[in-house]
């Protein structure tokens, strides 16, 4: 039986990047030898760093403009620590936006560094919206903020105009819309969710805004040691970035982020509709805040949740369960899911309607 995979992370993947990745394992680019074996100094995977750096770049509209992109280790949980470690000077303070539990707890990493300010923050509304008309302090040497929350099901519509430097996580959401990515100095992610599989992170960042910490940083922790090697610091995560490759040349192949923008928006108004109309249903997040990524929604009545979960698995749909931290269901509708799963999970929430 085909499977629809609403999978939070880990997740679906394009069925060519399943097949060339596949193919990849038992014979490399006609080498004789598996990706999982390859030198990452050999010639080949080299060209497959490259290509994937300047892939990201094209795709973001970043190409020329500063920016250089790296893939590295520790997914965005490292990245929460990277950021003041690079970013914040000594004595200097940070301001974030506390959206959701990754945004909690890059806070909590954040002040390891310094003085912290949260700009605003939806923790007593259990973040079922997203903070607006906030001020951020001009002496900050940053903001931070989470562009999409996996857990809540909100999503960044827009994002504040600041003199200070910008940076967001956008692990769950990264190549999903158009935005004028050119807004943030520093953007970081996470591969398990739109890019490839777990074990490589995503960073992109402004080279004009590193260096100016007046601390020591670790090497491992450095940007520009990292920008310096060409992401080549240490032995990269050779397989999951030959699939993150993979997975950026099919999203050029469709037309880039503005083509599969359209497709992710129809995705989510056709679930969102469904939530909305029928009657055993609640959304969890704010109608203005929804995510087009990760559709959080309950069940009226509890009681039907046994016949809920029986119909969703008999019809192939796997991983909708909410977060353990919140429960409920959550639809994760990242870029490789088809539009025709989403329409099998509306048929079912429908045919539940039915047997009520």
């Amino acid at each position: 039986m085909k499977k629809h995979n609403y999978s939070a992370g880990p997740c679906i993947l394009p069925q060519e990047v399943f097949e060339k990745s596949a193919a990849a394992i038992l014979d490399f680019n006609h080498s004789g030898l598996s990706i999982l074996e390859i030198s990452h100094r050999s010639k080949d995977f080299v060209a497959v760093m490259d290509e994937a750096r300047a892939l990201v770049l094209e795709l973001l509209g970043l190409e020329g403009k500063g920016y250089q992109a790296l893939f590295m280790h520790g997914g965005a949980s490292l990245e929460f620590l990277m950021v003041p470690c690079n970013l914040m000077k000594q004595d200097g303070k940070a301001a974030y936006l506390d959206t959701g539990t990754w945004a909690n707890n890059a806070i909590k990493e954040a002040k390891f560094f310094g003085e912290t300010v949260v700009a605003a923050s939806s923790k007593e509304a259990n973040y079922s919206f997203i903070p607006k008309d906030f001020s951020i302090p001009a002496d900050a040497d940053y903001f931070h903020c989470t562009s999409n929350n996996t857990i809540f099901g909100t999503q960044m519509k827009s994002f504040p105009e600041t003199n200070v430097p910008l940076v967001c996580d956008m692990s769950s959401d990264i190549f999903s819309r158009t935005i004028d990515f050119s807004k943030f100095d520093l953007i970081y992610a996470g591969a398990q969710k739109n890019m490839g599989p777990a074990g490589a992170t995503l960073a992109v960042v402004k080279e004009a805004i590193l260096g100016k910490t007046g601390r020591s940083i670790p090497s491992m922790l450095d940007y520009q040691k990292h920008i310096a090697a060409e992401s080549m610091y240490n032995t990269p995560a050779v397989f999951p970035v030959y699939a993150s490759l993979l997975t950026l040349q099919w999203l050029k192949s469709l037309g880039g982020i503005s083509a599969i923008e359209k497709i992710n928006e129809q995705k989510a108004a056709l679930l969102y509709t469904e939530i909305d109309r029928n009657p055993l249903f609640k959304g969890t997040a704010n109608i203005e805040d929804r995510s087009n990524m990760n559709a959080t929604f309950l069940l009226n009545d509890e009681a039907h949740a046994p016949l809920f979960d029986e119909l969703w698995k008999k019809a192939g749909i796997s991983g909708i369960p909410g977060h353990r931290s919140v429960g409920g269901y959550r639809a994760s509708m990242y870029n490789a899911l088809p539009l025709e799963s989403v329409q099998v999970l509306v048929d079912v929430m429908k045919e539940l309607e039915t047997k009520i």
